[in-house]
């Protein structure tokens, strides 16, 4: 296996879940430094995508960019440009060149799903372009389907609310959400001389509504199921702790945005009361930001 592929976080937890072997063969061979024509026409049909940095503190944080389908755009196959910004009060603003950024594509009718890492490159007033680190897909397992539309937004976007910890409405949301999406970093990923494993990465988490429990305090709980063994997003908290969470309201429009400090209990017995689940994430909450109506999309049910 190529330094090029996992970095020491994943590796440790692919031997202590038992995919190292496997992986040490497959890992090269579908993580790419570039995106095949599936991906580079996948991205294209998008009407959002899930993106992920960090601040100026090593803080990951995760969003979401959305405009009409065409919006991404991929120029070559090493190349991925989107033709929005984030709003001035999103957490992963603002953007900079040189900037270790994950991003996800996912089409959640469909339950497809592609990740790539890689660099900010060129930046201007509509957008950026990223340069390609690492490039994959994943398996459709626990997306919920639903189908979005972009929807030019009717009024100015109302301002965010800052908490120092997660209010009534904010857990209301959390208790009822079926997905959320989880940004994490290797702790040298803002190091612009940093390997191409080093990087950032934005993922997807799925299950019935309720699956995030709240057991009381500042704490979330969460069940990991059984996934491509990659073990991308704990092996970056292996090695640095904090990630940031993303909840979308997919009625109303509402992001929250959540900091948070993670841990990951590997057995006992809360572990095997659920059926499925591997181990489980405790995710202390630092902080979050509520955003009202903030997502210019719209949402139907799919089969």
């Amino acid at each position: 296996m190529t330094d090029a592929t996992f970095h020491p976080g994943e590796t440790a937890l692919q031997l202590r879940g038992g995919s190292r072997a496997q992986l040490a063969e497959v890992g090269p061979r579908v993580i790419r430094t570039f995106m095949p024509q599936q991906h580079r026409d996948f991205f294209a049909e998008l009407p959002f995508v899930l993106a992920a940095t960090v601040d100026g503190s090593g803080q990951p944080w995760a969003s979401v960019l959305a405009g009409p389908p065409g919006f991404i755009r991929s120029p070559q196959p090493d190349r991925l440009r989107i033709d929005a910004l984030p709003a001035l009060h999103d957490p992963i603003a603002p953007l900079r060149e040189g900037a270790a950024v994950g991003l996800l594509g996912i089409q959640p009718h469909t339950r497809r799903r592609n990740r790539m890492n890689g660099r900010l490159i060129a930046l201007d007033e509509r957008g950026f372009e990223v340069q390609v680190g690492q490039s994959f897909g994943n398996c459709p397992k626990y997306i919920q389907p639903r189908e979005a539309r972009y929807a030019q937004p009717a009024e100015p976007a109302r301002p965010p609310r800052a908490l120092a910890q997660l209010d009534d409405a904010a857990r209301r949301l959390i208790a009822r959400a079926d997905t959320f999406f989880i940004a994490s970093a290797h702790p040298q990923a803002a190091s612009p001389d940093a390997p191409t494993a080093f990087g950032i990465d934005v993922s997807h988490r799925g299950g019935p509504p309720g699956f995030v429990r709240q057991p009381g305090g500042s704490a979330l709980v969460v069940p990991d199921f059984i996934g491509n063994s990659f073990f991308n997003t704990l092996g970056n908290l292996q090695l640095e702790p904090r990630c940031g969470l993303l909840f979308v309201d997919f009625v109303r429009g509402d992001l929250l945005h959540v900091a948070a400090r993670a841990s990951v209990q590997w057995e006992g017995p809360e572990v095997a009361k659920i059926d499925g689940t591997q181990r489980l994430l405790r995710l202390e909450v630092l902080r979050a930001i509520a955003v009202p109506a903030a997502l210019p999309l719209h949402w139907r049910p799919a089969g």
